[in-house]
């Protein structure tokens, strides 16, 4: 990857930026109450567009020059875009952020903004320290995950570069991969795994699935397609899960009849096992749940209506029966541990 080049003006605007950020990490380290908000607006601020009078100062004007924007091939350059180029090419500039940064890293958003902030760094300085090393590059793929998240709720690409920075010059590139941990060599690729379908980047998928790590679980699991999947399936029941806990709040809303019965029939659809769906059997019991409070009426019948369907297939009934004693074992020792703590809380109480 070529480096970005920075003229004298561009230099002093985005050590002006730098000093920026850095105030702000001391006020958050300095204030216990307000760490959270500092750290969001933070995170806001250098997630931002930069505006066209901000470009003109910041892009090089040189024929001959790499402009930092050009990572940025999607119409949209970002304060990060830039200043993850400038710590890559004035590595001093970001020492005094990092070490603010490593001290805030329990916190809310620190690890966002180390991963727009150094991801291009970690793996362009050389780090002795195999520890700083290991907790950098987790970091690194714990920040990318959220950020990703971001973009997939908001349902936008602002953070597309830090992608296809990880896809294109990371994974795909095994002298930069090699740097990092075999470990987090694997969380990445699975993280990649997940988003690589958002990011419109499935024609590097054949190149990214000959790349694929060996994990230790591999003659159970099956070959990179394998995990490459699993990792798309796990993406999607979380977000499933999600949306029935909090479809909820629906309860007792006015709609119109064709509204209501469109919501039925999707709820609906995933209640039985198999297609069109094949929602898993947690996905399953939370949209029986989401259905049953939202539409009390027939609540009963449709459970009756689709035991009866469950019972025109009999390679279901194994698993049924066992789930079925499962969950009755497991309601019967919760009934015993909460009438044992009952007691003990009886025996505790002094007795006048």
């Amino acid at each position: 990857m070529p480096q970005a080049s920075f003229t004298p003006r561009s230099s002093a605007y985005l050590d002006a930026l730098t000093q920026e950020i850095e105030k702000k990490l001391q006020r958050a380290l300095a204030s216990p109450s307000l760490r959270r908000n500092l750290l969001q607006e933070l995170f806001t601020d250098i997630a931002l567009e930069i505006d066209e009078r901000a470009k003109d100062i910041i892009l090089s004007p040189e024929d001959d020059a790499i402009s930092p924007a050009e990572d940025c091939i999607y119409g949209q350059l970002c304060f990060h875009d830039v200043l993850a180029d400038y710590y890559v090419w004035v590595p001093e500039s970001g020492k005094r952020i990092l070490d603010l940064i490593v001290q805030l890293w329990s916190q809310s958003f620190a690890s966002h903004i180390f991963a727009l902030l150094f991801h291009k760094w970690l793996f362009e300085v050389q780090l002795d320290n195999s520890e700083v090393l290991l907790r950098f590059s987790s970091a690194l793929v714990q920040g990318a995950t959220n950020v990703f998240w971001i973009d997939i709720q908001s349902n936008t690409r602002r953070f597309e570069s830090l992608f296809l920075y990880l896809l294109e010059d990371v994974a795909l590139e095994p002298t930069r991969l090699n740097k990092i941990p075999v470990q987090v060599q694997r969380d990445l690729y699975l993280l990649l795994s997940r988003f690589i379908f958002f990011y419109n980047s499935v024609d590097k998928l054949e190149s990214f699935l000959r790349q694929f790590p060996v994990f230790p679980n591999a003659f159970l699991v099956g070959g990179p397609a394998d995990f490459f999947v699993i990792e798309l399936a796990d993406q999607v029941e979380p977000v499933l899960l999600h949306y029935f806990s909090h479809i909820k709040v629906l309860q007792g809303m006015e709609l119109r009849m064709a509204t209501s019965t469109r919501l039925k029939t999707c709820l609906y659809s995933f209640t039985s096992p198999g297609g069109p769906m094949y929602p898993t059997r947690v996905v399953r019991h939370a949209a029986w749940d989401a259905l049953d409070l939202l539409f009390p009426v027939g609540r009963y019948p449709r459970h009756l209506i689709s035991l009866f369907f469950r019972l025109l297939y009999p390679w279901y009934w194994p698993s049924s029966c066992w789930n079925f004693v499962m969950d009755c074992i497991k309601a019967v020792l919760y009934s015993l541990l909460g009438l044992i703590y009952s007691s003990l809380e009886k025996l505790k109480k002094p007795k006048f």
